[in-house]
Formats: structure tokens, C-alpha cells, sequence
């Protein structure tokens, strides 16, 4: 009997170090025993989704000429590097609904910089630049579905 008290009162332990880190799933292994606790406390950030409606533009007839000015215009995306989604999941641009985005526009980052989180199975993964430069360009909304590769932001080296 005392036995299962020592390991209902490690649980309970384990349970207190989890909340204290703010941990929402820990696993542990010994031999061939196995223990996972998940906990509901940190839920994901609850979005709703708007739907945008385009306008429709009347089709405009383009000369051949401006159209090789715009080809050096869309080289330009090659000077910058590619922040990539490592894993499929939901790109959050805020550590929470009430937070400010941690990068936009403008914003310098450097290799450690939290750009974004992404959540996988329940779990917040916040994603790193892993790089040094400014944000040039935000490529994923807040809510929207992410493939391992998937581009999420362009930064301009510094």
C-alpha cells in the first residue's frame, strides 16, 4: 500500500513542476516503465476566422514592355532568407490572443529571436530565426495551417 502513496506523491510532484515551468506535457522513461502527464492548463489561443472578400478589378490590357521591368522586381525576393515552418502545425504570430505579434515588419532579429509559434499536437513550439536581419516580409497569418518547408517570413541580412 505505501508504495502506491510514494508514487502517487512523485506524480503529484512531477504535476507541481509542471505547473511551476508552465509545462503542458512532460514523459518519462525508466526501463520499460513509462509515464506521460499532459495537462489541460495552457490552452491554445482560440482564433476566429474572418473571411476577406476581393474586390473584382476589370481586366486592364498590359504592354510587353513593362512586364520585363517587373521580372528584376521579382528576382528581388532572392537577396532575402527564408525563415521555414520545421514542422506541420498552426502559426501563431503572438505568444497569446492579447499579445503583440513578436516580429512584423521592420523588426531586427537575430539567430535567437522568437519569430512565431507554432502549435502541434497541443504543444506551443515557439520557432527561432536562426538568423541575423529585419523582417521583410510576413508570409503567414495567425490561424493558418502550416506545412513542414512552408515559408513564413523573408528577412533581409544585415
Amino acid at each position: 500500500m505505501s508504495d502506491k502513496n510514494s508514487d502517487l506523491k512523485k506524480i503529484e510532484q512531477l504535476l507541481e513542476i509542471m505547473k511551476k515551468n508552465d509545462l503542458v506535457e512532460i514523459e518519462l522513461k525508466s526501463g520499460d516503465d513509462k509515464i506521460v502527464l499532459k495537462r489541460a492548463g495552457s490552452q491554445p489561443p482560440q482564433v476566429t476566422a474572418v473571411p476577406v472578400i476581393a474586390p473584382v478589378l476589370p481586366a486592364v490590357a498590359v504592354p510587353a514592355a513593362p512586364a520585363a521591368e517587373a521580372a528584376p522586381a521579382a528576382a528581388k525576393p532572392s537577396d532575402l532568407v527564408e525563415i521555414k515552418a520545421p514542422m506541420v502545425g498552426t502559426f501563431y504570430a503572438t505568444p497569446n490572443p492579447d499579445a503583440e505579434p513578436c516580429v512584423e515588419v521592420g523588426s531586427k532579429v537575430t539567430p535567437s529571436t522568437v519569430v512565431c509559434i507554432i502549435e502541434a499536437m497541443k504543444v506551443m513550439n515557439e520557432i527561432k530565426a536562426e538568423t541575423e536581419g529585419t523582417i521583410a516580409e510576413v508570409c503567414t497569418q495567425t490561424g493558418q495551417a502550416v506545412e513542414y518547408g512552408t515559408v513564413l517570413f523573408r528577412v533581409k541580412p544585415d
